[in-house]
């Protein structure tokens, strides 16, 4: 009988033993397998935007390399806010020398242009004012061009950044005319007065321009329109807004 309990008693030892040495292993196992508690850690996920950039001269940067014009150095800035190799901005420009706000509001129409932008730029009027256009005119169509410009742009108006319009008589070109100042005054200001009233982002960029006799680094080589540097000058004036609605 005492024979008998001893083989008993080492039988069942033995199976706790084998028993214990079992968990732990699995225990081991287990704990070599990674476990991602928060995969938003460890993926970074690419990031595409897209900006529209509508104007005239000013915008597809008349006698500066396309590097050089405003909307590709605001891009390049933008790029630079991003901490995701991935990221991408695409770019579209509708703009070009001489147009006025009519001529921009048909070119949309023939662009056809999608609603899904994250960031617009609009900068528009100086050809209504140096083609001796009614004034009424640009009264009627800088909010139409606006409401194209919203509706583009996610049909979100936080979206879009209007630009004041360049003063020309700082340069060789317009000869310190008053009249001119004068002028671009009028269009700036019922510009700004009509983003105001809409809570629209209005960036003034009209006195960087105005140093053009003191800096005539600012003008470009045709004694009219915005040098490189001058562009530069706006996007640092553009970048917070930017950076803000694009993030947003």
């Amino acid at each position: 009988m005492k024979k008998g309990f001893y083989l008993c008693t080492v039988f069942i030892l033995l199976m706790n033993f084998s028993c214990e040495n079992i968990d732990e292993e699995i225990i081991q196992t287990e704990d070599e397998v990674p476990v991602i508690t928060n995969p938003e850690d460890t993926i970074s996920e690419s990031k595409n935007f897209k900006i529209l950039s509508l104007g005239d001269s000013y915008t597809i940067g008349q006698s500066v390399c396309e590097t050089c014009r405003f909307p590709e150095q605001l891009k390049d800035s933008l790029l630079q806010n991003f901490e995701e190799e991935e990221t991408s901005i695409n770019l579209q420009v509708i703009a070009r020398t001489g147009w006025t706000t009519t001529n921009l509001i048909d070119a949309i129409k023939d662009e056809n242009i999608a609603t899904d932008f994250d960031l617009v730029t609009l900068l528009i009027g100086v050809n209504n004012q140096f083609q001796r256009k009614a004034f009424s005119i640009y009264q009627t169509e800088f909010p139409t061009l606006v409401n194209t410009a919203i509706q583009a742009a996610k049909n979100d108006k936080n979206n879009l950044i209007v630009i004041s319009i360049p003063d020309y008589a700082y340069t060789p070109f317009g000869q310190g005319n008053t009249t001119i100042s004068e002028e671009i005054d009028s269009y700036n200001e019922f510009a700004k007065n009509y983003c105001d009233q809409n809570g629209i982002t209005f960036v003034n960029i009209t006195d960087i321009t105005r140093e053009g006799f003191v800096n005539p680094a600012l003008v470009a080589s045709d004694n009219l329109h915005p040098s490189t540097l001058a562009y530069t000058k706006f996007v640092q004036r553009l970048l917070p807004f930017a950076i803000d609605k694009i993030k947003n």
